[in-house]
């Protein structure tokens, strides 16, 4: 796909072309996360009730704004007994916490449609600095005349800089879970303002 290297393909816009509002859409996206469990594997995890806006400005990306708020209720672990724990008092305490919010403050060109956004993440009461690598997915006009954008971001934190330490101790050493958490965006984005017909 040729727009990687910013020259527009058929049916694909030119960065320049980018500029505009866009609502992310929860169904084409996936926010999710992984972390390291029992010293041996990954456990892979993703939130289902998400909303966002994105602010693109195709002709300087530093321009360029995001905003993403998540219901922590929402997450899926593949067991229903783990999704209570992450979502009650130890992890997110969703009861007390319904929201956890990501709002960007910069955006810097960190190679052929790669980027990185700094912005602050709130989980609970406590927002933490963050950097997501971004990579620029493409842009095309779905079969519904809607014009679309995607990306692809990651992530590394610590759990534990938002106060979500709890751990248990694995009787050939180590801890249960990992402190570090990978953050996983897969973004389908849908333009709002519609200026012409497919």
């Amino acid at each position: 796909m040729s727009s990687r290297a910013g020259i527009a393909a058929p049916g694909l816009a030119p960065h320049e072309d980018l500029t505009g509002l866009y609502t992310i859409d929860p169904v084409h996206s996936t926010i999710g996360f992984s972390v390291r469990h029992a010293m041996i594997t990954n456990v892979r995890a993703k939130f289902t009730a998400f909303e966002g806006l994105l602010k693109l400005d195709g002709h300087c990306p530093a321009r360029s704004e995001a905003y993403l708020s998540v219901q922590t209720c929402s997450l899926e672990t593949g067991s229903p007994e783990r999704d209570a724990h992450v979502t009650g008092p130890d992890f997110l305490d969703s009861a007390s916490f319904p929201l956890m919010s990501f709002r960007s403050a910069e955006v810097r060109r960190s190679g052929d449609d790669r980027f990185r956004m700094a912005g602050h993440l709130r989980i609970k009461n406590l927002e933490l600095p963050v950097h997501i690598d971004l990579e620029f997915a493409g842009a095309s006009r779905d079969p519904d005349g809607l014009n679309r954008v995607g990306f692809e971001g990651t992530a590394t934190l610590r759990r534990s800089d938002w106060g979500l330490d709890w751990n248990t101790a694995l009787a050939g050493g180590g801890v249960l879970i990992s402190d570090k958490v990978k953050l996983t965006l897969d973004v389908s984005a849908v333009r709002l303002e519609q200026t012409d017909a497919a």
